[in-house]
């Protein structure tokens, strides 16, 4: 039989507050996370913030794994999306992004799901007649 573990909602700033003041008093971790309803992992999460910050560093909840990027493909690489495929219209979404990876010494510019969103954004990426080509292919 499992233990039945034990679901702790996000953290509020009071919450952090009384966790770390708490634990200032006893030294005792556990008893500190038991007194503000938290777990021992939101502790050392939390912990280097308020070494460095204090209880100012316990305020505000940022992320620390937010993304850097913005997922999106550079225009100079849309442009070789879009050119490729005017010139071979009949190629798919992969084929298209194996070629753009041969042209540059088979390192991935994008991948074949970008190379859809390019083309469908461009007006160039129809569904339903892409649809209606693989099933009259199956027939």
């Amino acid at each position: 039989m499992t233990a039945k573990r034990t679901y702790y909602p996000a953290t509020t700033p009071q919450q952090r507050k009384k966790l770390f003041e708490s634990w200032e008093q006893s030294k005792n971790i556990t008893a500190a996370c038991r007194k503000a309803h938290v777990g021992r992992g939101t502790f050392y999460k939390w912990k280097p913030r308020f070494l460095k910050g204090g209880t100012a560093g316990l305020e505000s909840y940022a992320k620390l794994g937010t993304p850097i990027g913005t997922g999106r493909v550079a225009a100079e690489i849309q442009n070789k999306v879009l050119d490729m495929h005017a010139v071979h219209a009949d190629w798919g979404k992969k084929r298209l992004a194996d070629e753009l990876s041969k042209a540059n010494n088979w390192v991935p510019l994008v991948s074949p799901n970008s190379v859809r969103r390019i083309l469908r954004e461009a007006g160039l990426w129809d569904c339903e007649e892409r649809k209606e080509k693989k099933v009259r292919s199956e027939q």
